[in-house]
């Protein structure tokens, strides 16, 4: 059907759903989890094609997902032992059907329902118990090496379906081969990097600071840390990247956790605290990690793959984990508090 950006769909019945699935509930290897049963029947704005994905887990590349989408709506964690990672629910172009907008009428046939699955069967695939009596979770991010395919970064069609899908304007698209180009001329080992970089400052006002800056604090010297005890509805303003890069290890690190060049365009803005992330799933070892330093999810702020050659525009939109070292409370006086959540707030650089 190749759904774009901004149509309207509805999610088709449990039962019809239920009939696309095999017995571990999937299809084609896709997982259909529990808590997308609440949406059935109802009705969405396409929020991406995701007709590619990234394996950030394994090789940080990306996979062709077919007949993939994303409606804005996340999973809640409920089934999977509370994880907090709130990621973007995949959706089968098969489970939704399209939406006439002007007669609020859906014409799409019913899907036959071939009864190899019950709501039992998608319950019971979300977990089970290792030989050490370990749970064991299996979720749509956990399987995502087994409904998608290896993607090259070369492959010209992902980026004209990036662009007719609706997920990516012009703009954005010569904007992220420019820092492709860039990026690899200057890794290219012909000594350019240093012009190149001075050309990039140059015209930093077009495109933003160069993300990938080392850390100011020597190897092997202890980063900085500060606990503000954020809580979910609280505004905080990111702060410079300068003073970011003053609380990182030359390996672009503090205390474990990178800051990531897709952290950067976020920089200086105005965000309201989305969750206080203390557990998560770890796709490799399908089981849920408690952290030790719990970290800062902000609304609406995630990764658009902007500076990722080997997953340029992926969709997936995972959000960005943040230490409140990196953060600033903002007075409980400020105006900003009768703004509303999310990038109505944001102030400073274009995200």
């Amino acid at each position: 059907m190749k759904f774009r950006v901004g149509d309207l769909v509805e999610v088709r019945s449990k039962q019809e759903i239920l009939g696309t699935l095999d017995e571990m509930g999937r299809m084609e290897g896709l997982p259909f989890m529990p808590q997308m049963f609440q949406y059935c029947g109802k009705r969405f704005k396409v929020y991406k094609r995701a007709h590619k994905t990234c394996d950030w887990a394994y090789t940080g590349r990306s996979r062709w997902l077919p007949n993939g989408i994303h409606l804005d709506l996340r999973c809640d964690g409920v089934a999977y032992g509370g994880c907090q990672a709130s990621c973007l629910l995949y959706w089968k172009e098969t489970w939704l059907k399209p939406v006439d907008e002007n007669s609020g009428v859906s014409e799409q046939p019913a899907v036959a329902n071939k009864a190899s699955c019950t709501e039992a069967h998608v319950y019971n695939s979300t977990h089970a118990v290792d030989a050490d009596n370990e749970v064991i979770y299996s979720c749509q991010a956990t399987e995502v090496r087994n409904f998608t395919k290896p993607l090259s970064p070369w492959d010209i069609r992902q980026y004209i379906e990036d662009y007719t899908s609706g997920n990516v304007g012009i703009g954005r698209l010569v904007k992220g081969f420019a820092y492709a180009v860039f990026w690899n001329i200057s890794h290219s080992g012909m000594k350019l990097g240093r012009p190149l970089r001075w050309f990039y400052d140059v015209f930093e006002v077009l495109w933003g600071p160069y993300p990938r800056r080392p850390g100011r604090i020597p190897k092997g010297q202890p980063t900085p840390t500060c606990s503000l005890t954020l809580q979910p509805g609280e505004l905080v303003r990111v702060k410079s990247y300068n003073e970011i890069l003053a609380t990182l290890s030359e390996e672009g690190k503090n205390r474990g956790l990178a800051f990531d060049a897709e952290l950067v365009p976020y920089c200086g803005s105005v965000r309201r605290v989305r969750t206080r992330l203390t557990t998560f799933m770890d796709e490799k070892k399908q089981k849920l990690v408690v952290l030790k330093n719990p970290c800062i999810i902000l609304e609406d702020v995630y990764c658009q793959s902007r500076y990722s050659n080997c997953k340029m525009m992926c969709p997936r939109g995972i959000y960005s984990w943040w230490h409140e070292i990196w953060l600033e409370r903002l007075p409980t006086h400020s105006q900003l508090t009768s703004g509303s959540p999310g990038n109505d707030l944001s102030t400073g650089p274009n995200v």
